[in-house]
């Protein structure tokens, strides 16, 4: 429960790779964000990567759901609607700063140790932050959950999605052709099956490096060669994958999970 007359609330949570928190709305608008760890979060017919770094807003009464696709370190705000009307009214991928990181982690942790004044500065330089944070562009399309045959094959994709695979299995799997499954991709998704494949890919790549998972190693379970991988993943995202850095390593989480075993996206 939300008290109304707040500046905001906080929440901070662990959970196990592979855990998934069903549809679901809030109130208020949501800040989701991860110290440590990737998730995949999906919001209507959008899905978002968010590792470390990176947070989503959610506006209030957004239905959304999450995919914990390693450890993960949860650390969320939620912030009233008064507040939040220079903000989108739309999902939105953001950089976290330095200063948004600190800001979040310690309302999170520590809001009960500190007076009213202080929690009310802290979430008005929250609000300022959140307003001028870059917006990221790594969105994947999601199909409508009225066509089967395309939400089947998307979901088989975003389990494996190696180039081991041709666009012809998985549109066999599916139950319809090539030709229709690429016109729907089109329509639904605005993009081909390969570019749509190559996002998803990006997504599985960075939840394991957060894991610790060699470049080499990665490469190879999506079907490419370390150097090939190496150019998709920077023409993609800016830099190469040794350059990719999560906050905190997982190790030390696995660790007390008692499975270092890195899981499947499923």
């Amino acid at each position: 429960m939300h008290n109304d007359a707040a500046e905001g609330n906080a929440v901070a949570r662990h959970y196990p790779r592979g855990e998934r928190i069903d549809p679901h709305s809030h109130a208020w608008g949501q800040v989701l964000f991860a110290v440590a760890g990737v998730m995949w979060v999906e919001v209507g017919r959008e899905a978002f990567v968010v590792p470390p770094r990176r947070a989503v807003w959610i506006p209030a009464g957004t239905e959304h759901s999450i995919h914990m696709m390693s450890a993960v370190r949860m650390r969320n705000l939620y912030l009233p609607t008064r507040s939040t009307g220079h903000l989108n009214r739309r999902s939105d991928l953001f950089e976290v700063s330095g200063l948004l990181r600190e800001l979040i982690i310690m309302i999170a942790e520590y809001q009960g140790r500190h007076d009213d004044a202080y929690l009310k500065a802290a979430y008005k330089l929250v609000l300022l932050e959140l307003a001028r944070a870059p917006r990221s562009s790594l969105r994947i399309p999601m199909p409508e959950a009225s066509d089967r045959r395309l939400e089947r094959l998307c979901r088989a994709v975003i389990e494996n999605p190696s180039i081991d695979f041709s666009f012809a299995h998985y549109a066999d799997n599916a139950g319809a052709s090539v030709r229709t499954l690429s016109r729907l991709f089109r329509q639904q998704l605005g993009m081909g099956f390969a570019e749509w494949r190559r996002q998803v890919q990006l997504a599985v790549a960075m939840s394991r490096l957060a894991e610790g998972q060699p470049v080499s190693q990665i490469a190879r379970s999506l079907g490419y060669l370390p150097s090939s991988f190496s150019d998709m993943f920077r023409r993609a995202l800016g830099a190469a994958p040794g350059a990719f850095v999560a906050s905190e390593t997982l190790g030390a989480m696995q660790a007390e999970d008692g499975d270092a075993t890195p899981m499947p996206f499923t």
